[in-house]
C-alpha cells in the first residue's frame, strides 16, 4: 500500500555520497547524527529546570533569566534556513562539524559562567550552533538513506526530538539532584561535552559528505533579509507577554510582514536569473510540503507550551520538585517511545490519517488531563494525571516522525538542507507562538497575586488552548494530497 511517507522512497534519487564510503550506511551512522539532534533539543528544555538555582548563584535579575532561556530560542529559530543552506552549500557533514564543534564550546561557556551577562552570551552562541547543526540532520538522512531505510530514518529522527523534550526536564532533575562534582546547574551545561565529543569523533569516520550539486554561491541579500525578518517575528513572540504587549511588538510583527515580502521577491528574482536563493521558492508550489509545514508549525505550537503550564503546575501548583515533575514528564515518554518506535508501520496502515489520529490522541489524552487536575484541585494523588499523560504522548509519537517526512516528501535532495532549515524553523516559530499565546491565557487566569489553588484553574484555561490546537491539527491533515489508496 502506497503512503503519503512511502512516496519519499520515489524522490529523486539523492546526490552520491563521498567516494569511498561504502552503498549501505555503517548502522553507527543513523544514531550518531540523531544523537546530534537529541542534544541540541535537549538543551532547549533542560535549562528551565536550572533557573531557579542558577537564578540564585549567579544573582540574576528576571530579565536576565528571561533572556537565558531566549537567547538560544531567538538565535537557534533566527538561523536555521541560513544555516541549512550553509550546508548545501559547503557540505552538510561539515556543518554539522562545525555547529558540534561551537556548540561544545558554548556548553563549557555556559557552564564555567560567572555572571548572567556572561551566560546570556553563552546561551546565544549555543543557539547559533545548534540552528548551524539541526537543518543537516535531516539533510544528511534524506541524502544518506533511501527507499524504505529513509521511512524508519524519519521516525528515529521523531523518536530523538520527542525523547529529548520529553524527558528534559527529568534528565536535568536527575542531574542537579546528584550534584556531579559539586556543579550543580551547571552540570546541565557541562554534560554536553564528552557526548559532543564523541559524536565528533564518530562524525568523522563513519558519516558520508554531501551538498548540493553544482556550484551555487551563498544569497548574502536573502540571508540578511530573512534574519532580520525572523528577528521581527520571534523577538515579540517571546519578549511581548513579559512587557504587556507594549507598541513596539506590533510594529516588530508589522515589520516581520513587510520584510517577508521582500524576501520572497529577492529570492523570486534570483531564481528567475539562474542565481542560487536561500530558499527555492519552488518548494512552495507543492500542497504537500505547504500543507506539511503547516502541520509541523501548529503541532509544534502545542508542545512547548504544554510543557511550560505542565511544568509551572506540577511545581507552583502542587509543590512538587524539578526531579518529582520529571518523574511524571516519564510517562509522557512511555506513550511517546511505543508509538514513534512503531509510527512506519502505523503510517503505512493509515497513510496520512496517522497524522490526524496522533493530534486527535492528543486531543483526549489533554482532556482527561484537564478533567483529572479540575477534579484533583490542590489536594489528591498526583498519580492519577498519569493515564492522560500517556495517552497523550502516545498521539505526540504517532505525529512527530510522519510530520517530518511528508514536509521532505517531494523535495529534490538538492534543496534537503534548504528545506530542512524551513521546517526547523517552523518548528521554533510555533514553539514561540505557542509559548506566546499559552502565557497570556495562563497568567491572565493565574491573576496577578497567584496562590497554589489558583493554578489548577490556570492549567485548564492551558488545557482548552492546546485542546484546540490538537483539533487544527487534525483538520489540517485532511488538506494533505491523497495518496491512490485514498489515505
Amino acid at each position: 500500500m502506497t503512503t503519503e511517507t512511502n512516496r519519499s522512497a520515489s524522490a529523486p534519487s539523492p546526490p552520491t555520497p563521498a567516494a569511498g564510503n561504502p552503498a549501505v550506511p555503517h548502522r553507527l551512522i543513523l544514531p550518531t547524527v540523531l544523537a546530534g539532534v537529541f542534544i541540541t533539543t535537549l538543551d532547549f528544555f533542560i535549562v528551565n529546570v536550572a533557573i531557579p538555582s542558577l537564578q540564585t548563584d549567579l544573582k540574576a535579575s528576571a530579565s536576565a533569566i528571561e533572556w537565558v532561556v531566549a537567547g538560544f530560542g531567538l538565535a537557534y529559530g533566527v538561523g536555521l534556513i541560513t544555516g541549512g543552506r550553509l550546508g548545501d552549500l559547503y557540505g552538510r557533514r561539515r556543518m554539522f562539524l562545525l555547529g558540534l564543534g561551537l556548540f561544545t564550546v558554548a556548553s563549557l561557556l555556559c557552564g564555567v559562567a560567572q555572571s548572567s551577562e556572561f551566560l546570556i552570551f553563552s546561551r546565544v552562541l549555543q543557539g547559533l550552533a545548534a540552528a548551524m547543526l539541526a537543518p543537516q540532520v535531516l539533510a544528511l538522512l534524506g541524502t544518506i538513506f533511501t527507499g524504505a531505510a529513509r521511512l524508519k530514518v524519519f521516525a528515529g529522527y521523531g523518536l530523538a526530538m520527542g525523547l529529548a523534550a520529553v524527558f528534559g526536564q527529568l534528565i536535568g532533575g536527575l542531574l542537579i539532584q546528584a550534584d556531579i562534582a559539586g556543579w550543580g546547574w551547571r552540570s546541565c551545561f557541562l554534560v554536553n561535552l564528552p557526548f559532543c565529543m564523541l559524536i565528533i569523533g564518530v562524525t568523522l569516520k563513519l558519516v558520508p559528505e554531501s551538498r548540493a550539486e553544482g556550484r551555487p554561491k551563498l544569497d548574502f541579500l536573502g540571508v540578511s533579509v530573512i534574519t532580520l525578518a525572523l528577528v521581527a517575528l520571534v523577538l515579540p513572540l517571546i519578549e511581548g507577554r513579559q512587557h504587556d504587549w507594549p507598541a513596539w511588538t506590533w510594529i516588530s510583527f508589522g515589520v516581520f510582514a513587510v520584510l517577508l515580502a521582500v524576501f520572497v521577491g529577492v529570492e523570486r528574482a534570483i531564481a528567475a536569473r539562474g542565481g542560487s536563493p536561500l530558499v527555492n521558492i519552488a518548494m512552495f508550489g507543492d500542497r504537500a510540503f505547504v500543507v506539511g509545514l503547516a502541520c509541523q508549525l501548529v503541532f509544534w505550537m502545542g508542545q512547548a507550551s504544554f510543557f511550560l503550564v505542565l511544568a509551572l503546575y506540577m511545581q507552583a501548583g502542587r509543590g512538587l520538585s524539578a526531579l518529582q515533575a520529571g518523574l511524571l514528564f516519564a510517562a509522557i515518554g512511555a506513550g511517546y517511545m511505543y508509538t514513534s518506535m512503531n509510527a512506519t508501520k502505523f503510517a503505512a496502515k493509515l497513510g496520512r490519517q496517522v497524522l490526524a489520529v496522533g493530534a486527535l490522541l492528543m486531543a483526549v489524552g489533554l482532556v482527561v488531563i484537564g478533567v483529572t487536575a479540575a477534579q484533583l484541585g490542590t489536594g489528591g494523588h498526583t498519580p492519577w494525571l498519569i493515564p492522560g499523560l500517556v495517552i497523550d504522548g502516545a498521539g505526540m509519537g504517532l505525529a512527530v516522525a510522519p510530520l517530518a517526512s511528508t514536509v521532505l516528501a517531494r523535495v529534490n535532495p538538492q534543496y534537503a538542507g534548504s528545506a530542512s532549515g524551513v521546517l526547523t524553523t517552523g518548528l521554533q516559530i510555533g514553539n514561540s507562538i505557542g509559548v506566546a499565546v499559552i502565557g497570556v491565557i495562563f497568567y491572565n487566569a493565574l491573576g496577578d497575586h497567584p496562590v497554589a489553588s489558583s493554578y489548577p484553574h490556570a492549567f485548564d484555561m492551558g488545557i482548552i488552548f492546546l485542546v484546540a490546537v490538537a483539533a487544527t491539527l487534525a483538520l489540517l491533515v485532511q488538506a494533505l494530497p491523497r495518496t491512490n489508496a485514498g489515505k
